[in-house]
This record gives C-alpha cells, sequence and structure tokens, in this order.
C-alpha cells in the first residue's frame, strides 16, 4: 500500500501511526503542497492523507483509513474506550494552537515544500485563513504559556505511556499528532507524564518528532 502525506500534517500522522502501531509495511508518498494534480486525479479533490489500497483504489479521510488497516487482520488494536476529557481538552487546545503552529511549520524545512513555488502557496493559503505570519509571531510568548499551562492539565490525564487511557484507542490517534505538532516549537515545557507519553508513541508509531525544527 501506499500512503500519500504532508510530513507536517497532522491527520496525515493519525494514518500514519496505525501502520507503525500494527507493523503493517506501507510506502510513503509526500506529495509537493501546490501538487493539485495528484490528489485531484486519486480522490477528486486535493486532500491528504490518500491510502492507495494494493488494488490501486484509493481512500481518503484519516479516520477512514485508520479503521481500514485496523480492521484489515481481524486484529483491531484500537479496541480502548474514549474518555469525553482528553476530548474536551484537545478541542480547547485546538481552538487556538495553529495560530502558534502554522508560521513555523511555513518556515520549516518539510519534504512538501521542496520547491519556492510549494512553500508560496502553503502561506499564501494558510495566511488568508489565520492573518500574517509575523503578526502572528508576535503572540508567540503568550500563546506558548497557555499551551504550557493547559500540557499541564493534560499531565493529569494521562494514565500510562503507552496509551493515554491505558489501552490504545482513538483518543491516541487523536492525541498524538498534536503533541508531534508542538514538538515544532521552542520554548514549550512538558511534564513528566506528557514527555514520556509524546517519546513512547513516537516510538510505537515509528514516526519521528519534529524537535530538530524547532523555532
Amino acid at each position: 500500500m501506499k500512503l500519500y502525506i504532508y510530513d507536517h500534517c497532522p491527520f496525515c500522522v493519525k494514518a500514519r501511526m496505525i501502520f507503525g502501531l500494527k507493523n503493517i509495511p506501507v510506502e510513503l508518498v509526500v506529495m509537493m503542497n501546490d501538487d493539485e494534480a495528484t490528489p485531484q486525479r486519486m480522490i477528486g479533490q486535493k486532500m491528504a492523507p490518500i491510502l492507495m489500497k494494493e488494488d490501486g483504489s484509493c481512500m481518503a479521510e484519516s479516520l477512514d483509513i485508520v479503521h481500514y488497516v485496523d480492521a484489515s487482520d481481524r486484529q483491531p488494536l484500537l479496541t480502548g474506550s474514549t474518555h469525553a476529557a482528553i476530548s474536551d481538552w484537545l478541542r480547547h487546545i485546538s481552538s487556538y494552537v495553529n495560530k502558534l503552529l502554522i508560521p513555523r511549520v511555513a518556515e520549516a524545512p518539510f519534504a512538501e515544500f521542496a520547491t519556492p513555488e510549494a512553500r508560496r502557496y502553503f502561506k499564501n493559503k494558510k495566511q488568508g485563513v489565520y492573518g500574517d505570519f509575523a503578526e502572528l509571531k508576535e503572540h508567540s510568548p503568550g500563546l506558548i504559556k497557555n499551551v504550557n499551562d493547559d500540557l499541564r492539565k493534560l499531565d493529569r490525564l494521562i494514565v500510562q505511556s503507552n496509551a493515554v487511557n491505558g489501552e490504545l484507542s482513538l483518543d491516541d490517534i487523536h492525541l498524538f499528532p498534536l503533541l508531534r505538532s508542538l514538538s515544532l516549537v521552542a520554548g514549550i515545557e512538558y511534564p513528566t507524564r506528557v514527555a514520556d507519553y509524546r517519546d513512547n508513541m513516537a516510538k510505537q508509531t515509528q514516526i519521528n518528532l519534529l524537535s530538530s525544527l524547532a523555532s
């Protein structure tokens, strides 16, 4: 199977996670961010991730891919219960965190920005949504403080480092991509349980963190 992705994309990370957790081989194909033709040809719209199955058919939507792969061997791994507290925490932090993340994504050396055109495409599109990146960066100290406060709240919710609720569930599929994205931001303070969980999930899923690119 082939998984068409952007490296920075948290939805793509969700799809990548299930392959890593189940140790199922998949070929990762990084699309240029300004490549509209490839996803249009595969699923009729610009979107990522896209799974090309072994029979050549294509599937979009990260959670659909997760469910498909998890059920493919009839030995589902994501059998744990989800907790409202994790969903509430994610909903809260997601209401503001992209203002901190997106300007840094736009400057980072991700493969999907290998050409000036691809990087420009991303910047123009995202600044149209979130506003001028230079202005957003001026608010970084306050946003980082908010993240640090919220991570301390998350720390109290983590049950085990190998599964946030004690048994792998969709909460892990939603939580780890956000924590991976946050590793792109310098100055964030990770409480012990959060750091252990993030690092352990990176190993379990075979997905690198972004700490070396942090700014």
